[in-house]
């Protein structure tokens, strides 16, 4: 059940990790918002030492498979990137987007604050070559089965170009030792 997500701390496993947009706004709709994910998660990923084989940012969520350097706890990770995209963006917004950001307000006990993202995130062990190579190909597929685009390479904001040997790159992924 989507409010009782566990969390998977079995150390040192590849996971594939969903985060969803508050509400399940669309709120990765324009390059810019999708960039600014992108840039975040490539500064915390060299940071925090993980590596990432895989992604998909998709309008109203995204998929990660990444992999934990010992005996890390992915949550520190995930909380890190979703606070300074939230808050990147949402500053973005204030100035830009007016409607959108008020759409993001939360009023609780008189106080005001914005959400970007939903509070829980999926997390699952991938613990075969197997399944890390089907979640990688699930993120890749992931933007034609929802209609975005025909094809997978069309989709510039997954690891499917990266993967193919193709141009333009949104972020780097690490190299996958099967």
């Amino acid at each position: 059940y989507m409010n009782q997500l566990m969390r998977f701390n079995d150390l040192n496993t590849v996971r594939f990790v969903t985060f969803s947009c508050y509400n399940n706004y669309n709120l990765f709709k324009t390059s810019e918002t999708k960039n600014i994910f992108v840039v975040n998660l490539n500064k915390l990923r060299n940071k925090y030492k993980y590596k990432l084989y895989g992604y998909v940012i998709m309008p109203n969520h995204v998929h990660l498979i990444l992999h934990p350097p010992d005996k890390d706890k992915i949550s520190t990770f995930i909380g890190a990137l979703k606070s300074i995209t939230a808050r990147e963006i949402l500053n973005l917004w204030r100035s830009k987007d007016l409607k959108l950001f008020n759409k993001l307000k939360i009023d609780k006990d008189g106080k005001s604050r914005f959400a970007f993202w939903q509070r829980r995130y999926y997390d699952h062990n991938c613990r075969t070559s197997e399944t890390i190579i089907e979640k990688i190909n699930y993120c890749h597929n992931n933007p034609v089965k929802q209609g975005l685009v025909e094809d997978p390479p069309q989709w510039h904001w997954s690891s499917y170009r990266w993967y193919n040997g193709m141009d333009n790159v949104a972020i780097e992924m690490d190299r996958l030792e099967l």
